[in-house]
């Protein structure tokens, strides 16, 4: 069994006629040995349709954040509007949310730190894990996540979809954050700085995660990514671990259902 803890079954690569291109996806990763999946929706416009995806897939669970990339072009954000969205019961994480400077027109570091702090202030409220995208903007995410790790209890979280250094993921460790592990790890030489990193965090806290319809993992790689494909990830990470893929999917399941707890088998 394994979860990818991470893609966005609403995005346009997944839409057939009549919606059947995401029961299509449902279904081969069912075959493949995923059986559960958490849908992110990066915006209030995209609610609708994870919202019904989840409703209609029991095997499929949501998180929702306003992702930083859209942070300049919200003119005022009401952190009760995001609460609201968690009421859900297939809501399970708050996010991804964080800091991007990769973009051609980023947002300030102002507008994009409000933001965050403000999904912070909502995972805290909730007792829901964080979802943190971090791109170009290490120094300024850890300094965020350490200023908030212990005020009101802190918080509990991931880092999606790691690219960071050494030092970044240790910190977030010690902070009590998880790592989220996906394709990247399965490409050429320019990957062997996050390899080696990953190699030393322990297995029981890190996930897999695809971030379909991006980042498909060799053999898959250039193409559409998928949930399926995140047992390629799972072998790779097998590898680095010297363990068998049965033990990586059992380690890095039972980390998702602790970490977000909301969620039900």
């Amino acid at each position: 069994m394994l979860v990818d803890s991470h893609c966005h079954l609403n995005f346009a690569d997944f839409k057939g006629q009549g919606g059947e291109g995401v029961a299509e996806v449902v279904e081969n990763a069912l075959q493949n040995g995923v059986d559960f999946m958490l849908s992110i929706a990066t915006d209030f416009a995209e609610l609708k349709d994870v919202k019904e995806t989840v409703e209609k897939y029991g095997n499929v669970f949501a998180g929702f954040g306003i992702h930083p990339e859209y942070a300049k072009t919200i003119e005022a954000f009401n952190v009760d509007d995001i609460l609201a969205v968690f009421n859900h019961p297939k809501f399970v994480g708050v996010g991804e949310t964080g800091l991007d400077f990769s973009f051609e027109e980023a947002a300030d570091l102002k507008t994009q730190e409000e933001l965050f702090r403000a999904h912070i202030a909502v995972a805290k409220k909730t007792k829901l894990p964080l979802i943190v995208h971090t791109r170009q903007a290490e120094k300024d995410t850890l300094r965020i996540l350490e200023d908030e790790a212990g005020k009101d209890g802190g918080v509990s979280g991931v880092l999606h979809c790691f690219t960071g250094s050494r030092e970044m993921a240790f910190k977030a460790l010690d902070m009590g954050l998880y790592i989220s592990v996906s394709g990247i790890i399965t490409f050429g030489k320019s990957a062997d700085e996050i390899r080696n990193t990953i190699k030393d965090i322990p297995l029981d806290r890190l996930l897999v995660e695809t971030d379909a319809p991006f980042l498909a993992p060799a053999p898959k790689r250039g193409g559409r990514n998928e949930p399926a494909f995140v047992r390629y990830t799972a072998e790779k990470l097998a590898e680095l671990k010297g363990a068998d893929v049965e033990e990586i999917a059992n380690e890095t399941t039972k980390n998702f259902f602790k970490l977000f707890s909301k969620a039900v088998r």
